[in-house]
């Protein structure tokens, strides 16, 4: 994996740890994801994996799986608007555009509670 991915990532988790009640979850080896209340909202690869992300996107779900690098998620998950990606270095999304899915899944899979915190923090 390039490290224009690598460092990407450590962004989009770090970032993503700021969200209300984040906490890092490996349910698996090879994985470093992103749960809240123990519910996983970014599937991540562990350091040094290839980049990929998947994200829960009940609203934005189906235009992302226009692009070449998209697919439902595996698993079943996707027939709950799942999307996983696993785009080529060159084809990797912008940070802001990472962090967009990312907080789309978030706001899908938090309690109501957290969520309103966010938008607080938000506005």
């Amino acid at each position: 994996m390039g490290t224009k991915s690598e460092s990407l990532l450590r962004e989009l988790r770090a970032w993503g740890l700021t969200l209300p009640g984040a906490h890092s979850k490996s349910p698996w080896p090879d994985h470093d994801d992103l749960a809240v209340k123990d519910k996983t909202f970014a599937y991540l690869p562990k350091a040094g994996g290839d980049f990929t992300l998947s994200v829960k996107l009940p609203y934005t779900g189906s235009a992302v799986l226009d692009l070449p690098y998209a697919a439902p998620t595996g698993y079943g998950l996707g027939k709950s608007g799942w999307v996983s990606l696993s785009p080529s270095d060159e084809e990797i999304p912008p940070l802001d555009q990472l962090k967009e899915w990312v907080e789309e899944s978030y706001r899908a899979q938090a309690p109501r509670k957290l969520v309103k915190e966010l938008d607080a923090h938000v506005e």
